[in-house]
């Protein structure tokens, strides 16, 4: 069930309504009520999906207890391995099971060798690489100790197939979001309004934004061999401007829908395209997957500590496997490389630590040094952002040759003013509101309240204006 779409339009509201008027006298009624309003929400894609979630919820929350149980630390440690080998193994057989065995065959083929594959028609169920992780999190927090494993096996379940975050994140801990099942929630009407409005920003990022700028992107990158330079550098930026709408706006829903049932989600964005180098965006962009890789890979691999060599590795294992999380693609892979090389000078030069503030804090506008950095960023940023929607690998090295051809000062022969209009319109939103959780959390707070309803209005009305006629699917529903 897409968030865009007139199904959760009507799924919504009756979840609402049964879980604050009918559900709220007893908290398992709520609970349960979750759990099963979720299993339907994901359910809606393909029914038969739900057994590797309840299958893999069930392995954790067991092993969860036996952890509790088990002192030897032996066979701790061979009940978290147990964990990790089910969560990714389901995870590596319907993402990677074609990649591993067609680049298999090649290899053999390079040699002279020709083998014939068994390769399947595996259709990857949406959202596992996010459950997975959320999942493995509650294990390895029990197995290190810093969490009580639940013996509420609702609870547990609810948390893991939580639906506004099910399919896409924020990938929740178990440590801030399990205790909140724990808890009486009640209904907030501060908090359900402030819900709202982030979810209002949601959905102009997904569908005027994110969508808009996909219609060209996809446009100008499938067709890339008929455009000229400046046409194929105008489709990189929409795509990634398509990219930061689509996934942050989905990450906004998510987390006002949750708001609406009491529940507190973690920022997944904090306005990437501000920063002033590759190390501020990466804590800036899907920040619950870098978070979780940084705690869960790149700090027991040691982190920062240890010889320049150690910290050059742990910084390319942490962003290969960034981008093989993202896809069975070599282009993936490239892009997590090419993020590596981006990052190596600052962590050498240990000036990845640098901008831990906002840009132009307390200040309308950056200065020239920020300025320049940002631009910088962003434009390594883009160029990055080939690699991860080109087809293949040689689509990316063609797109960029022809980039930085002579054609390059062409005019370009797509130029959507309209579009080019709304993208300032919303990073002038996103700059104001640069400080906050989301843009317009306190945007014309202290103007009237006319005022203000006026420009929730105008962004309703931008958002069913730009609308496409056709539900679009999020981009990160594919990882």
């Amino acid at each position: 069930m897409y968030f865009n779409s007139i199904d959760f339009a009507v799924f919504l509201p009756i979840v609402f309504i049964l879980y604050w008027f009918v559900t709220n006298t007893r908290l398992k009624f709520q609970n349960a009520l979750l759990v099963l309003a979720s299993y339907v929400f994901y359910g809606w894609w393909d029914w038969r999906f739900l057994s590797l979630i309840i299958f893999s919820s069930l392995v954790d929350y067991t092993i969860g207890l036996q952890l509790q149980n088990q002192k030897n630390q032996s066979k701790r440690r061979l009940l978290l391995w147990s964990s990790i080998a089910v969560n990714l193994g389901f995870l590596g057989f319907f993402k990677y099971y074609n990649f591993f065995v067609d680049n298999f065959v090649q290899a053999f083929s390079f040699f002279g060798h020709q083998i014939k594959p068994n390769t399947l028609q595996i259709i990857l169920p949406v959202g596992i690489s996010f459950y997975t992780f959320q999942t493995l999190s509650y294990t390895i927090d029990v197995y290190k100790k810093k969490l009580e494993p639940t013996k509420d096996l609702i609870s547990f379940l609810a948390f893991v197939s939580f639906f506004p975050q099910l399919v896409a994140g924020p990938i929740e801990r178990a440590t801030h979001l399990l205790p909140q099942f724990y808890k009486r929630r009640y209904f907030h009407y501060s908090k359900a309004i402030d819900g709202c409005k982030q979810m209002l920003w949601g959905f102009f990022k997904k569908i005027v934004i994110a969508d808009n700028c996909a219609e060209y992107a996809n446009q100008i990158f499938n067709n890339s061999q008929d455009y000229n330079g400046s046409t194929l550098l105008i489709g990189a930026l929409f795509f990634t401007y398509q990219i930061y709408g689509d996934f942050s706006g989905y990450s906004d829903i998510a987390i006002g829908t949750s708001r609406l049932f009491g529940f507190d989600l973690k920022q997944n964005f904090a306005f990437p395209y501000f920063s002033r180098d590759i190390a501020e965006f990466w804590r800036r962009w899907h920040i619950s997957l870098s978070t979780w890789f940084r705690d869960y890979l790149y700090i027991p691999l040691g982190g920062s500590r240890g010889s320049t060599w150690l910290k050059v590795r742990n910084t390319f294992i942490i962003f290969l496997v960034s981008g093989f999380w993202h896809g069975a693609n070599w282009t993936f892979i490239i892009w997590g490389f090419l993020n590596a090389l981006y990052f190596l000078p600052l962590l050498l030069t240990k000036r990845n630590r640098t901008h831990l503030n906002i840009v132009a804090q307390d200040r309308w506008l950056p200065n020239i040094k920020d300025l320049f950095s940002m631009g910088l960023t962003f434009g390594l940023t883009v160029l990055a952002w080939i690699f991860f929607r080109a087809e293949t690998v040689s689509h990316a090295f063609t797109y960029l040759k022809e980039i930085f051809s002579a054609s390059l000062l062409s005019l370009p022969t797509v130029r959507p003013f309209y579009l080019f209009v709304l993208l300032l319109f919303f990073m002038f939103i996103e700059w104001l509101g640069r400080a906050n959780a989301y843009a317009i959390e306190r945007l014309l707070l202290r103007k009237s309240k006319a005022l203000r309803w006026s420009f929730y209005m105008f962004l309703i009305v931008l958002t069913f204006i730009f609308s496409s006629q056709t539900e679009q699917e999020f981009i990160y529903f594919q990882f």
